[in-house]
């Protein structure tokens, strides 16, 4: 049996915040892909991985020594109504390992099975969707954006049964931690509060251990979630994604992406723009997700309150307590803003002495003229590298009107900076996961076993930023009729 270096300590530090559990034993394991790239990171034997031992490993037939299967408990607000428990329901945390950096990452199961938190699920997943996570957070990662990252997926020979009967698979999923606001929301609606604060004293010396011991630790915990979220945020922004199911449960403490369901990229730019099939009143729209982190980020000052204000039945130390938080889900704004106008310039190849006035109005009326034409989000970004050199037929080409644009460009010009053409180019990328050809890859490994295209799409993925005559085909976008047909769904 191959073996992983495992060092616990959630399971060992934690008791009472999970429930230890073991993966359903499947049928016939089989390997349908292996991130040979992040096995190396972690420290891992890839060859020894890739062989029968690694299938059944990650079928979960049989666990190395030193696994300590859990099921975390969590809660979360979901489409803004509160689930007070929720957990992993089909997902199991493994353990933790050290990766050649030192970085502490978690090793986790979706799809195992059923826990005590299934709800009357049964446990199970898709070979589908866990492929979909594959390519989304692969493509994330090569994106430069924080992420969670898979593994392998192993087939696991049994059906799993949905709208209709689909191959099954098991996700082992790599993360900085599983850790997420919903987690903080489940001790606190219990009132369960040493177990709230052992959870934070935790999650602070695992991703930010600066603050251990300090007076103000939990206040400055809140800071630094809230930090990251809008930074993070506002990387979805600038590459046009879209989550497609922000619920607090789905939001990280260490600003990682998670759980790649109802996701997408938008096409032509809209702020509106909805894919998810469950999300009817675009509460989760592309141009509202900075909105809906802010309003995940309150939640999260919210469970924290009984820690800040020491006595949450103490009506003044709670009010004291409140007014620090308020001002970090205020400053929220500021952040996430700053961070997008940062790549904003970036993406437009403005010169550092561009004013900040003059930047955001060349931003906002960009994005206004992208609108108003239906504009490919990704091309109009990548095509304005080209006319940053003097060749602007490209980008003409992707407008109807050019008159709007030429009056534009006659404005941008002046403030680009020497050589902006070729950081232009670092900033917006060439290749997305376009939305037809996930579930082209996706239908060909679920309906006819065949990995190739999953395969080949991945392989562009990885080279976002290239621009190769054999990955030509990835970087053109669906029909429109297509686009304003396609649905996204959770895999659930």
């Amino acid at each position: 049996m191959a073996a992983i270096a495992f060092d616990n300590t959630y399971a060992r530090e934690l008791p009472g915040l999970y429930v230890p559990w073991q993966p359903a034993a499947v049928a016939a394991p089989r390997l349908l892909y292996f991130n040979d790239a992040l096995a190396a990171e972690l420290g891992l034997d890839a060859a020894a991985l890739r062989g029968p031992d690694g299938a059944a490993i990650f079928a979960g037939n049989a666990l190395p020594a030193g696994a300590e299967p859990i099921a975390q408990a969590y809660a979360g607000h979901q489409f803004g109504g509160f689930s007070p428990q929720l957990g992993d329901g089909r997902a199991l945390l493994v353990g933790e390992v050290l990766d050649r950096h030192g970085a502490r990452r978690d090793i986790a199961f979706k799809g195992s099975g059923r826990t005590p938190f299934s709800r009357g699920g049964d446990g199970k997943a898709a070979v589908g969707p866990m492929l979909r996570e594959v390519l989304i957070g692969e493509a994330m990662h090569a994106l430069g954006i924080q992420t969670t990252r898979a593994l392998a997926v192993a087939a696991t020979g049994e059906p799993v049964y949905r709208e209709r009967t689909l191959p099954g698979a098991v996700l082992t999923r790599v993360a900085a931690s599983h850790l997420r606001v919903g987690t903080f929301e489940y001790f606190a609606a219990r009132r369960e509060f040493d177990r709230l604060r052992q959870l934070a004293d935790y999650a602070i010396a695992r991703h930010d251990p600066a603050l251990i011991g300090t007076p103000e630790r939990y206040i400055g915990l809140l800071r630094a979630v809230a930090r990251r979220q809008a930074a993070l945020v506002a990387q979805w922004m600038n590459v046009g994604f879209i989550h497609g199911v922000m619920n607090t449960d789905n939001m990280t403490i260490s600003g990682e992406t998670i759980d790649y369901g109802p996701c997408a990229f938008v096409e032509a730019y809209d702020p509106a723009a909805v894919f998810s099939s469950i999300d009817h009143g675009g509460r989760y729209a592309f141009g509202n997700q900075a909105r809906i982190a802010r309003w995940n980020i309150a939640r999260f000052a919210e469970a924290l309150l009984p820690l800040l204000a020491g006595d949450i039945d103490d009506a003044a130390a709670v009010e004291r307590a409140a007014a620090p938080a308020m001002e970090i889900i205020e400053a929220f704004v500021v952040w996430h803003e700053a961070a997008l106008r940062a790549g904003q310039r970036a993406k437009l190849g403005l010169a550092d002495a561009t004013p900040d006035d003059e930047a955001l109005a060349l931003a906002q009326d960009w994005l206004a003229l992208l609108y108003a034409q239906q504009a490919d989000f990704t091309l109009a970004w990548r095509r304005l590298a080209d006319a940053a050199t003097g060749d602007e037929a490209p980008l003409r080409d992707l407008f109807a009107d050019p008159a709007p644009l030429a009056a534009w460009l006659a404005r941008w010009r002046p403030a680009l900076r020497p050589g902006a053409a070729a950081l232009m180019r670092r900033a917006s990328p060439w290749l997305i996961a376009r939305n037809h050809r996930v579930e082209e890859a996706l239908a060909a490994a679920s309906d006819d076993a065949d990995l190739g295209p999953f395969e080949r799409l991945l392989a562009a993925l990885r080279r976002p930023y290239d621009e190769t005559p054999e990955h030509a085909a990835y970087a053109e976008p669906a029909p429109a009729a297509v686009t304003a047909a396609y649905r996204t769904f959770c895999g659930t």
